[in-house]
């Protein structure tokens, strides 16, 4: 059984990855945003700490919180004057992004419901006998239900949006 003080932490630190996450895209400021960001990923390595996974805490502040948000502000600051504002969206663009949202959140919420088949191999964190090793070997690994081939899809996207970023502030 849990203590009071240790679920009112955890209420603490997800009440800030949510707010900080609508911050992060609801700020007509993009600096301001990638602050958001940084703060989000504080505190989801907030989060690994508090459930004892210290080296995915680690690696979170290392990796996303130190190396890739200071990609992202190099990537803005190469591309757009750090007090630029952007412009206020239309109430015809807004429609059309909150649809596009619920459209997308109805999209991952069937996808996350209908692969029962990775919730019957992804044993809980809870349990007797997990460790980080097998947490890695379940998402990293190139079987069955692996995000091995999505994780470095998503460096390689990461790499053209700066290779992209550059060869626009490039043109200026």
């Amino acid at each position: 059984m849990e203590s009071v003080g240790s679920i009112v932490m955890y209420g603490i630190i997800v009440a800030a990855i949510i707010i900080f996450s609508i911050l992060t895209v609801t700020t007509r400021r993009i600096l301001r945003a990638a602050t958001y960001l940084l703060f989000t990923l504080f505190a989801t390595a907030g989060l690994y700490f508090k459930l004892d996974y210290e080296f995915l805490g680690a690696v979170q502040i290392a990796v996303y919180a130190g190396g890739i948000v200071v990609l992202v502000v190099f990537a803005i600051l190469l591309t757009t004057k750090p007090g630029d504002a952007s412009v206020q969206l239309s109430s015809r663009r807004r429609i059309f992004g909150g649809a596009a949202s619920l459209l997308a959140l109805a999209a991952l919420g069937y996808a996350v419901v209908s692969r029962a088949g990775f919730w019957s191999t992804l044993r809980g964190p809870f349990e007797e006998g997990f460790t980080m090793n097998h947490l890695g070997e379940v998402l990293l690994g190139t079987e069955k239900f692996g995000y091995l081939l999505p994780f470095e899809a998503v460096s390689v996207l990461l790499l053209a949006c700066i290779i992209g970023g550059v060869v626009i502030a490039r043109k200026r």
